[in-house]
């Protein structure tokens, strides 16, 4: 993402409870195939107790906390040999930096459930990543599991990944904010054109308040890419030899990062601050302020959190662009396991997993949810656990909207973590400046990423 993408912490501690769940089958959380304790639970060395640190722990304010405090508890009752200590993920602004930081200093958790789809691939090839293969090929669960989701934790037969979550974005906007702008609620808009007409009468000054809340932090190529497809393209090109080619100053992404400097410059409807943190879009949305923005089908547990009911909240696919398309970016993140970790923490480790994602802990969750008004994502990693089971307190439109947008989907470009520092740096600046060239800040940003990133990866590549 995509999930994974790089979170802001308070983002990371909501999806991480929302993530947290998912595999032993039709058998009981820490059970066998045959029904009997697994090996790591029912050991030989019966007396002797294995400890593990996962990157899991919910904040006290969470919604969330109470069902996976219950979790843990389960656990560490049918796990007597392992001890978890479950530990909120140290503060920064990027997941990837904390995470790489941490398991160079040695201080890595033995199991992770923040890394991203798009990046697996990286981590593999950096070693921070442990095979599984032996673990998944005896896995009773393994074909419950989308291809969609294991797809990019396959690498070269080998499994490196089990998948946590995936996601979809798509618009979200306030039918409340809708009505008293005389706009039709169940009508959202359908197309660029119709997007800036919509957001400016959105936009109301002498309210505080706005029409989209724009992306522009140090991620905001996460968002940015999504405008590129509707444009007709992407920002990088995978080639059939492995290869990665830039994308950057092509048609596509010219068009894309125009549309993002009028809808600053031209039609004003964005927020004044464009670089604003990401969890302060998200309260300029709690709380009125921001009609509209993009957002995520596992993130509906935060407006329940912030007081926000799902009856004023709408969801539709992303407008579209020139090319008459619209994806929904699709995105997930995997479970790993820490190669640094000896023998006995990696067995452990494992059997957290298979127990957080099995399919009772999922539906627990999801029950937690029905039972609390918060809708669950509908896109599940696993096949025999349908989310739709959960939604009849969900206003029915939200259930069909997320479905709708799932049916076309696209994974984040190729690259990303390591390219998003190239591309982020000219959208802020056709952003903060209205004068600013936009092929000249994209040239420039490609040149960069081509010199720094992009020769060095394919000259490898041709190893």
């Amino acid at each position: 993402m995509w999930r994974k993408k790089i979170i802001s912490m308070g983002l990371i501690a909501v999806m991480c409870v929302l993530a947290a769940c998912g595999s032993t089958g039709g058998n009981k959380p820490g059970e066998s195939a045959d029904g009997s304790p697994p090996a790591t639970a029912k050991s030989d060395k019966a007396d002797k107790q294995v400890t593990i640190t996962v990157w899991d722990k919910s904040p006290d304010d969470d919604v969330f906390k109470p069902i996976m405090d219950e979790i843990f508890a389960d656990f560490d009752t049918s796990h007597p040999n392992i001890k978890v200590n479950h530990v909120a993920s140290p503060p920064g602004t990027s997941v990837n930096e904390v995470f790489m930081t941490a398991n160079a200093g040695g201080e890595g958790p033995d199991a992770f459930h923040n890394t991203s789809f798009p990046d697996i691939g990286d981590w593999v090839k950096a070693g921070v990543v442990q095979d599984l293969s032996s673990y998944w090929n005896d896995y009773a669960d393994k074909d419950q599991y989308l291809p969609s989701a294991m797809e990019q934790a396959t690498i070269d037969g080998k499994v490196y990944g089990v998948p946590a979550d995936m996601y979809l974005m798509g618009l979200m906007y306030r039918k409340d904010l809708f009505r008293e702008a005389g706009l039709d609620p169940n009508s959202p808009p359908k197309d660029w054109e119709e997007f800036a007409e919509v957001a400016q009468k959105l936009t109301n000054p002498d309210k505080k308040q706005y029409g989209y809340a724009l992306l522009g932090m140090d991620w905001a190529d996460w968002f940015f890419e999504y405008y590129v497809w509707q444009a007709g393209g992407d920002l990088t090109t995978k080639n059939e030899d492995g290869s990665i080619t830039l994308d950057f100053t092509k048609e596509p992404t010219v068009t894309a990062l125009q549309y993002w400097h009028d809808l600053k410059w031209k039609y004003k409807v964005v927020q004044s601050n464009v670089a604003q943190n990401f969890d302060d879009n998200k309260q300029d949305f709690f709380q009125k302020r921001a009609a509209m923005m993009l957002g995520a089908s596992d993130w509906f547990g935060d407006f329940a959190a912030n007081g926000v009911s799902l009856e004023d909240v709408g969801f539709s696919s992303l407008p579209a662009g020139p090319s008459g398309k619209a994806p929904s970016q699709m995105g997930g993140r995997y479970w790993i396991i820490n190669p640094k970790s000896d023998k006995e923490k990696q067995d452990a480790a494992w059997e957290y997993i298979v127990y957080i994602n099995s399919k009772e802990v999922r539906d627990k969750l999801n029950t937690f949810r029905l039972d609390n008004g918060i809708m669950p994502n509908l896109l599940s990693t696993r096949k025999d656990v349908n989310p739709l089971e959960f939604t009849s307190n969900v206003p029915q439109d939200l259930v069909a909207n997320v479905q709708k947008a799932a049916e076309v989907t696209q994974l984040e470009y190729a690259l990303k973590s390591r390219l998003s520092p190239y591309i982020v740096p000219a959208i802020q600046n056709v952003l903060l400046n209205e004068k600013a060239d936009i092929a000249a800040e994209l040239k420039e940003a490609e040149d960069k990423a081509q010199r720094e990133v992009i020769s060095p990866y394919n000259a490898d590549i041709g190893k």
